[in-house]
């Protein structure tokens, strides 16, 4: 007897069938298994099974080998054409065939050329049964051709012009890899603004001056020769406009300098693909590669986009910074118009290129081997799609079917060939030619007509052990012609087993998804066809599981003592545990400090290095469990306190009085760590349902070590048990066996059940579907049932699969209905559901609402006023109405801007609602709709209202321009929002004090006409605060406000001015200007002698500036002026080099004389303040004086 143990760790679920099995062949009319018990006396037509590539380019400088192989029996033997003749290879020395096989071999590293062998090559592998044939190998070398030979003239452009370098790379074999780089083999560098494109060439959008270099290169790498050709180095200098024009300035006139600016701004033109539309032709299956390159200034941005649908999310890529477009595993419904978008600040351009994808033939359906028995029918079915339609053909043996030799077991129509009746004298091997202009599809399949009755290939006798709870896999592999059928017996009177507990797969394996005890036995496979039968025992033996009952637990132990781990193990009597312990997932250090017995590690000496985590490891031939606990090493302590902890988890947890609906769990308690256990909370988990997730079950006081527990049908239950104190809940307990209930019907039915239409002719039923551990066995389903609610039909009624769904077409539109939704399973029908109402699709409203009426309120408020229409021409849920509102303009103002319209919605069966926020003495068109949840219905007959007067709003501007002695002149914008006729403006005034006291109010009317006035006779250098604002019929608008002051009174400044016409004053000039002659004329001779004077030296260490005239606002003095003519006195300027004086107006003025003195020499005041004894100071900002400009003062600011 052989053994067999199911693997470990590997769960399969009931119905699928496990990937471990090593006889997992589909045994069936398909094919004919190469087992070694069968090769001896079963025949078998030739099957290809490896091939050189259609399209197949070699490397000319390596021997050619191109593959056919195939398998059959007896072994077939091989021949080959060569474009489409008989391919001698014997007549060529150079040319052999590996024993054995199909393959070729060119010996064309000694002799020959590879050019020689370009052909299309067929390969032919022939038995007694058959011919099959492989596809056209189309031969090729590969080619890496150099450049051609060009001059290349250097290229010079301005900055921001656009560019294209060519690469035009030789047409190799396979197509070159195309890459930009410098002499120092460098990639060059590429943006939004350079970048290449798919045909190799360098595109720039705009040339930049760091762009110039004269090695742009471009490079094309063959990979198949391995092999890189270069063109010749470009040359590329960027002018910017700067460099031009000086170089141009140098060799023009004046009147000829350059002027043009190309690097100008300019919006985006394609640079690539020309025009505003192309056309792209792709296969299904290909990569679509879609470019759009643009030139302009500032760099164009490219955007995509398909006009007549969305760009697919998982299969939409972009690169070269957006301006290729790649769209993978493209099919037919990529199809369409795409729409590139380049844009930059200036302007955009859009480029569409159409793109039509064709398909080379593919298959729907292969024709598949088909084993037949004499006298037996079958068919083999060549289905393929592409775009054009692919024509079908038939071979039988490698021949055209036409003329091939005839079978009447076969009748061929169009794609299928039907065989009735067969005879040992059908067998062939047929092949199906799918071709369309894009290519071709070729497909070898074999008819093998064989009398073979059953053999079970599996070996007898086998022993399977499974742990209990666990999936169990019997094996039955299994061959015959006809197809032998499969069944399984238990026992040896056994009846045969059935799919309601087990799972039979087509391969003959009986699959038990939850072994038991009671599972253990002998199983019997009997495989039978009308040539006989065949049967094989396999033996099955249910272990119990491994388990550790009592864990090592967490220690904390101080350095120098012993610890010790304990670890009981409680196993299947039949299987012998190896127990293994751990430190930190490795082996235990190799140190006599520890010592193992049969339940226990022991550590003594304890050492910092001895903390960790240490593992016991429980194995057996068919299962493994470990433990784990951590041991903290800690600095001895004189006296360690009690440890309060949470309790440690229960262990050894057994089920027993096991019911259809109930069991009785037992355990066995943790340490309470010195605090009582107060209760036990025990959980489950549906390990067929919700593996890995665990529900509350019940809880029980800490006393009991039972619990009786209800349970639900169809549940694969395993229960866990926490305890808990004082300090808190322990870890969950190992979870205890599994145990599967019995199915039984549903017990209630999905709950949330809805019926709402999308469309108007339909009604969607929702529910929210039972979980599987509401479900009580298997086969969920559900009955949908509905009616009119208002009608005397019958229900309808349809059962669907566990969905949460269910469409019901064809109904009327907004219909009420009743609505039903009953749970089923394989046992039968949950108790009968409460029906819910629900109604079928909306559609938009029909009628407009009626009469509609306006009363406005006031200026900003309207209240609209309409009928309601009749609730059946809602066809819907009535939702409300929705006012559309606007104000009206002039045409020629709708021309100019867009009509802005608002909307109110009014929830209900409203048939009255307020517009507010209107715009006074204005015109407004509204119109009512109704809506209901699929939209608006038609709009009522537009009503147009007027709004009376209101308030205006404040002038737009309110600005004093103009100051006087004694007048403002006030100028103003109307307001923005006049809001009716503007009767008049107010304006009211006040003076502000210098203790910013205001004075008395002035009020003034003004007719509505203006928008300047100016007031007189007002107080000279005095602020004042004006208020200014609107009036219509209705009343008056907000008001604008602003702060101005009058000039200063020229009187006092005439008076302090007239001390300039003094005899004495004009002497003591004219004596002063005499002396700075003097001293002029001495520091003249003197420089001319060489001399310097310390006057000189502190002029140049303290440059006095000039100075400045002082300023009105911030309370200094204004300009110096004659009392006649009131003109304010020149800054004094420096004269010109000829020394003479510009004498301005009166002669006597001594504005004009200070000019002459100052015009004369041609010195700064620092010079003169030497000998005048005073320094000069500028003065300082922000000084307020009230002080009267005295003679000195005015010397001071004449120097």
């Amino acid at each position: 007897m052989q053994l067999k143990i199911m693997p470990k760790k590997k769960h399969f679920s009931a119905g699928r069938v496990p990937l471990i099995l090593f006889l997992c062949q589909m045994i069936s009319a398909l094919d004919v298994p190469l087992d070694s018990k069968l090769l001896g006396d079963l025949v078998q037509p030739p099957t290809i099974t490896q091939q050189s590539p259609k399209d197949y380019i070699i490397d000319p400088r390596e021997n050619i080998v191109i593959q056919c192989e195939a398998k059959g029996k007896p072994p077939p033997s091989f021949s080959w054409t060569r474009n489409g003749t008989h391919f001698d290879i014997d007549k060529d020395p150079l040319v052999t065939m590996k024993p054995g096989s199909g393959t070729l071999v060119i010996n064309i590293m000694s002799e020959g050329k590879a050019e020689t062998y370009e052909g299309v090559y067929q390969c032919t592998a022939r038995n007694e049964r058959g011919a099959a044939i492989s596809n056209n190998i189309v031969v090729r070398p590969s080619r890496s051709p150099l450049w051609t030979k060009e001059r290349l003239e250097s290229i010079i452009l301005h900055n921001g012009q656009s560019l294209v370098l060519p690469c035009r790379p030789p047409i190799g074999l396979p197509p070159a890899i195309i890459f930009w780089m410098d002499n120092s083999f460098q990639r060059l560098p590429q943006s939004e603004r350079v970048s290449q494109g798919l045909n190799g060439d360098l595109y720039f959008s705009n040339v930049l001056p760091e762009d110039t270099r004269e090695d742009y290169i471009c490079y094309a790498r063959f990979n198949h020769t391995q092999t890189i050709q270069q063109k010749q180095p470009i040359s590329l200098k960027v002018i910017s406009v700067d460099e031009l024009n000086d170089t141009i300035a140098a060799n023009l006139s004046d009147t000829e300098f350059y002027g043009a600016k190309p690097g100008k701004e300019r919006p985006p033109t394609f640079l690539t693909p020309q025009g505003t539309e192309s056309r792209k032709e792709e296969l299904r299956g290909n990569v679509l590669s879609l470019e759009c390159i643009a030139e302009g200034l500032p760099t164009p941005i490219i955007y995509w986009i398909k006009e007549d649908g969305t760009l697919p999310v998982n299969r939409t890529f972009y690169q070269n910074f957006k301006k290729t477009l790649q769209i993978t595993q493209v099919s037919e419904a990529d199809s369409g118009n795409y729409q590139c978008i380049a844009k930059n600040t200036l302007g955009a351009v859009h480029h569409t290129i159409s793109v039509t994808v064709k398909a080379a033939p593919y298959w729907i359906s292969a024709p598949q081997n088909l084993v037949l028995s004499p006298g037996e029918n079958g068919t083999l079915i060549c289905r393929a799609n592409g775009n054009p339609k692919p024509r079908i053909g038939w071979l039988t043996n490698g021949v055209p079917v036409e003329i091939a030799p005839d079978d009447p077991s076969r009748k061929i129509d169009g794609d299928t060939i039907i065989f009735s009746n067969v005879q040992e004298r059908s067998s062939a091997v047929y092949q199906c030619n799918a071709s369309n202009e894009y290519g071709y599809l070729l497909a070898n399949a074999f008819v093998n007509v064989l009398a073979e009755p059953p053999r079970i290939l599996t070996s007898a006798n086998i022993l399977y052990q499974v742990i209990a709870n666990r999936p169990a896999l019997l094996d039955c592999a299994f061959f015959g012609s006809p197809l032998p059928t499969i069944e399984w017996f238990k026992g040896t009177k056994g009846s045969a087993l059935h799919e309601d507990i087990y799972v039979l797969h087509d391969n003959g394996t009986l699959e038990i998804p939850v072994a038991q005890k009671d599972s253990t036995g002998t199983y019997t496979c009997v495989a039978r066809n009308k040539l006989g039968m065949a049967k094989n025992e396999v033996h099955l033996e249910i272990k119990d599981p491994t388990r550790i009952i009592k864990q090592p637990e967490y220690a904390v132990v101080q350095r120098g003592s012993k610890v010790s781990f304990e670890c009981k193990v409680k196993h299947d009597d039949t299987l012998i545990p190896t127990i293994m312990w751990l430190k930190d997932n490795g082996e235990l250090p190799n140190d006599e400090r520890f010592s193992v017995d049969k339940d226990h590690l022991v550590v003594t000496d304890v050492s910092d290095d001895d903390g960790g985590m240490y593992t016991c490891a429980a194995n057996t031939t068919l299962d493994s469990v470990s433990a784990s606990a951590v041991l903290r090493v800690v600095a001895p302590t004189p006296t360690p306190a009690p440890i309060y902890d949470v309790p440690n988890p229960p262990f050894d947890l057994e089920l027993t009085n096991q019911l259809d609906k109930g069991v009785q769990l037992s355990w066995t308690p943790g340490d309470d760590n010195n605090s009582p256990i107060t209760k036990f909370i025990i959980e489950y988990e549906d390990a067929m349902h919700e593996a890995g997730i665990w529900h509350h079950q019940t809880e029980v006081s800490g006393t009991q070590t039972t619990a009786q527990l209800t349970l639900s049908p169809y549940v694969n239950y395993s229960f866990r048990v926490m305890a808990e104190n004082s300090i808190g809940r322990s870890v969950p307990s190992e979870a205890s066996e599994q145990y599967l209930t019995k199915a039984a019907e549903p017990d209630q039915n999905p709950t949330a059940v809805e019926g709402l239409g999308t469309e108007p002719d339909n009604l969607v039923i929702t529910w929210k579907p039972l979980n599987g551990f509401e479900s009580n066995g298997p086969g969920l389903q559900y009955k949908v049932s509905w009616r009119q609610k208002d009608g005397d039909d019958e229900w309808t009624s349809v059962v669907v699969a566990n969905v949460s769904k269910y469409i019901v077409s064809g109904t009327p539109t907004f219909v009420p209905y009743l609505i039903k939704v009953q749970a089923l399973n394989d046992v039968g029908f949950a108790p009968e559901p409460a029906a819910v109402m629900g109604h079928s699709g909306e559609d938009l409203p029909m009628v407009a609402p009626g009469n509609v009426r306006v009363n406005v309120v006031n200026s900003t408020l309207a209240e609209v006023h309409w009928d309601p229409v009749p609730l059946k021409s809602v066809r819907g849920h009535l939702q409300g109405y929705r006012i559309y509102y606007w104000k009206a303009q002039s045409s020629s103002k709708r021309n100019r801007r867009h009509i802005e319209k608002k909307i109110l919605t009014f929830q209900g069966n409203k048939t009255h609602g307020m517009l507010p926020g209107l715009q006074p003495y204005s015109h407004y068109v509204l119109n009512v709709r109704v809506v209901n949840g699929k939209g608006e219905g038609p709009a009522s007959t537009d009503r147009g209202f007027h709004t009376p007067e209101g308030v205006p709003s404040a002038p737009s501007s309110l600005k004093i321009v103009n100051p006087t002695l004694d007048s403002l002149t006030l100028e103003w914008d109307p307001p923005s929002h006049p809001n009716g006729v503007l009767t008049e403006y107010t304006l009211r005034y006040q003076p502000i004090n210098s203790t910013h006291e205001l004075g008395p109010l002035v009020d003034l009317k003004i007719p509505a006409n203006k928008t300047r006035w100016t007031l007189n006779h007002l107080n000279f250098s005095t602020r004042y605060k004006f208020y200014f604002y609107a009036q219509t019929s209705v009343g008056s608008g907000s008001q604008i406000t602003e702060e101005a002051i009058t000039t200063v009174d020229e009187a006092m400044a005439s008076r302090q001015v007239d001390i300039a016409t003094q005899g004495w004053f004009i002497g003591l000039m004219c004596a002063v200007a005499l002396l700075i002659l003097i001293l002029l004329i001495v520091c003249f001779i003197r420089r001319n002698k060489g001399g310097k004077y310390p006057v000189k030296e502190k002029e140049d260490a303290h440059a006095d500036p000039e100075i400045q005239p002082m300023k009105e606002d911030d309370g200094t003095f204004g300009e110096y002026s004659d009392a006649e003519d009131h003109k304010p006195l020149k800054k004094g300027s420096r004269t010109p080099s000829d020394r003479t004086v510009k004498k301005e107006d009166s002669d006597d003025s001594l504005v004009d004389y200070g000019e002459g003195v100052n015009g004369q020499f041609n010195e700064d005041g620092s010079f003169i303040g030497q000998y005048s004894g005073k320094k000069e100071k500028e003065p300082a900002e922000g000084n307020e004086s009230s002080e009267a400009p005295s003679p000195v003062n005015a010397m001071n600011s004449f120097v």
